[in-house]
């Protein structure tokens, strides 16, 4: 049996992460040195990702702490890049997988409402 999906959020949801995920890293890494992130990026880039991931789902009109669960495991996936020092490797993957739980949640939050 298919799950439900919203291939409007779907995509919406993958573009918008997209979207403000990488304005937030350009703008940071203009505004930051190395040593910021060396120091801090574990704790930046979570933060910019769940940040990312809360603004997506206002826009979207989704559940706020849904989207925040959604973002946390999409995002799991994604230390494998960074633990092997390839930091952006696991960005598109995590976008996609976050984009497919927001489209799951679009669909069951409108059969449930």
């Amino acid at each position: 049996m298919m799950a439900a999906m919203d291939g409007s959020v779907l995509w919406r949801s993958a573009l918008l992460q997209a979207l403000t995920l990488g304005i937030v890293a350009l703008t940071l890494g203009a505004l930051l040195d190395r040593e910021f992130f060396r120091s801090w990026g574990w704790l930046a880039g979570p933060g910019a990702w769940a940040a990312c991931a809360l603004f997506t789902g206002f826009v979207l009109r989704l559940p706020l702490a849904k989207v925040l669960v959604g973002a946390a495991l999409a995002g799991l996936p994604s230390l494998a890049g960074v633990i092997a020092g390839v930091h952006w490797v696991g960005a598109p993957f995590a976008v996609a997988l976050f984009a497919l739980w927001c489209g799951r949640l679009a669909a069951r939050e409108r059969v449930v409402a």
